[in-house]
């Protein structure tokens, strides 16, 4: 640990394998090979910032280079070795930024002054960080150098974009993927390291901090820093004072918000949002953190108390626990995808709390909308039951005398109240019996055609790839060629067959193959069998140029 430096980032940087904490494994697998002499080539870390790439990269620097030897690795009494390259000076050490030396002509020089055996440590060493900023001429000029280096050459890599280096480069390299430091590892350290500055800050504020920093121990420390800065007194630093410092709000506003927007309460929805906003948070914290909660409602049944990534005290999983089972899963997911797509718009409008409130408002609406169509749902749900009771108990009337009686009673007579209701119920339940299913994609097209939906059929035989189907949705992939308005038209006509919002979702995944190339397919493949066979190759025989090009079926064999 660097104990003069002021920043903690830097203070409590690790300096041997064992301070490392959540890369345990890398650790051990690196620390074994060489140990055992079969140190890599070239190593490549990758991972999301702050969980300690360029600080294995010095590690591996020391323990290939220090004078005491790997298991008698420096970490208070530096040796020259040691102390050089945690000062960053050693001149056999160089740790380069990649996206400052990017071009061809530096990965060159490189190159040339590699050729040169360390002056006086017992490896040269170019540790690159953020390597995917590096151009693809300047890749290529490394490998041949990497595959085959001078036995006193070593490469380390260290990048957060992995897939942007060469699959050739990462194939010659030894990879190493670091993952986000779990929550209670990381709240365990920098409870000690507040411990250590004598810092007057609770759990619940420790806490915070780590759900913040999202496995980041870089991001931790700063946040750590920034906290012990911020208390001059001797007062301790609490969980709400945290949030303020941080531009975080306490969760219990936000699922006070979702308890009245489901319940539609307009004014107090629009209240509590301002209140939040009144605290200084912005409009995007405030919608990753509406997405958050939504999350958490939808998936509550399956998250623990105690492994929630320090992001739900008891009360608030509790109050989420009981929004839960008064909302429906469909109306979660429509929330969802409607909170998405306001993040993506969130910069059309210059003032942004004025987008939040409509936002909200919007929401509102749209819980009333299906709120609407289940109760529809209901009543025709208790038509149909009453229904069946009048029939075979109550009213004990046939169907057909009904309308037989309806029909010889004269324009001026007023018909019976309670035959004309009996009537206007079977009818709505008629209705509703005529509503068609479909249960899986050939049936849509079929049914396409019955309804004489030409262009529909048309485009979901040539322009769509099915990906999976589902009652009341759809997932396709789709090509270049298909309508603007494709999901639209194809939403609309489904709820008029069916009677049910359908959901037509676009899948990145590659789908079945379009039904016109099925169709084609098959045509191929039953000439090539039909090739095969006798009769075809007596008329070859017979006729030299003869090619069989088409089959067409007869109407009984389709």
């Amino acid at each position: 640990m660097n104990k003069n430096s002021k920043v903690l980032a830097l203070k409590y940087r690790p300096k041997i394998f064992k301070d490392l904490i959540g890369q345990e494994i890398v650790a051990e697998t690196i620390y074994n090979s060489i140990k055992q002499n079969r140190s890599a080539n070239a190593y490549l870390f990758t991972g999301i910032r702050g969980v300690g790439k360029t600080t294995i990269a010095r590690i591996v620097a020391k323990a290939l280079n220090c004078k005491n030897g790997i298991e008698n690795l420096c970490k208070d009494n530096f040796c020259d070795n040691c102390k050089e390259i945690s000062n960053s000076n050693h001149i056999d050490i160089f740790e380069l930024d990649a996206a400052s030396r990017s071009s061809v002509e530096n990965t060159k020089e490189l190159i040339e002054f590699s050729r040169y055996a360390p002056t006086s440590a017992k490896y040269k060493i170019y540790i690159l960080d953020e390597c995917h900023m590096l151009s693809r001429q300047a890749w290529n000029s490394l490998l041949k150098t990497l595959e085959e280096p001078p036995e006193y050459l070593r490469f380390i890599f260290a990048t957060t974009e992995i897939n942007k280096v060469p699959v050739t480069i990462v194939s010659r390299c030894q990879r190493f993927d670091l993952s986000r430091v779990n929550s209670e590892e990381l709240f365990k350290f920098i409870k000690e390291v507040k411990n250590n500055e004598n810092g007057k800050i609770n759990d619940e504020a420790l806490k915070l901090i780590v759900k913040i920093s999202e496995g980041s121990v870089r991001d931790a420390l700063s946040l750590l820093d920034r906290a012990l800065l911020s208390k001059n007194d001797k007062s301790e630093l609490d969980l709400k004072t945290a949030q303020k410092i941080f531009g975080y709000f306490d969760k219990s506003y936000l699922i006070n918000l979702f308890k009245f927007l489901f319940k539609g309460d307009e004014k107090e929805v629009i209240n509590i949002y301002r209140s939040i906003y009144n605290q200084g948070v912005e409009p995007k914290i405030f919608l990753n953190n509406f997405l958050e909660i939504l999350y958490y409602i939808k998936n509550i049944s399956s998250i623990k108390k105690e492994g929630t990534s320090f992001s739900l005290n008891d009360n608030e999983f509790n109050d989420i626990n009981l929004i839960s089972k008064e909302v429906s899963p469909e109306t979660l997911l429509l929330f969802w995808q409607f909170t998405i797509k306001t993040l993506s718009e969130l910069n059309v409008v210059s003032n942004q709390n004025l987008s939040m409130e409509m936002f909200l408002i919007r929401l509102l609406y749209i819980k009333q909308d299906i709120n609407t169509d289940n109760k529809k749902n209901q009543i025709l749900n208790h038509e149909k039951y009453s229904t069946n009771i009048s029939k075979n108990e109550q009213i004990d009337i046939n169907k057909d005398e009904i309308n037989l009686e309806v029909k010889n009673k004269t324009i001026s007579q007023i018909k019976n109240f309670s035959q004309e209701e009996t009537l206007n119920i079977e009818n709505k339940i008629e209705d509703q019996l005529n509503k068609l299913k479909v249960i899986n994609f050939e049936e849509l097209i079929n049914l396409c055609d019955e309804k004489k939906e030409a262009k529909l059929k048309y485009e979901l035989e040539t322009n769509v790839s099915l990906v999976s189907f589902e009652d009341q949705k759809i997932e396709i992939s789709f090509n270049e060629n298909l309508d603007k308005n494709f999901v639209k038209d194809i939403s609309l006509k489904l709820y008029e067959w069916t009677g049910k919002r359908w959901i037509i979702a676009f899948s990145k995944e590659i789908g079945q193959l379009s039904k016109k190339n099925e169709k084609k397919n098959e045509k191929t493949n039953m000439i090539e069998r039909e090739k095969k066979e006798d009769i075809y190759k007596k008329i070859t025989n017979s006729i030299s140029d003869a090619e069989l090009v088409d089959i067409k079926l007869n109407n009984d064999d389709r």
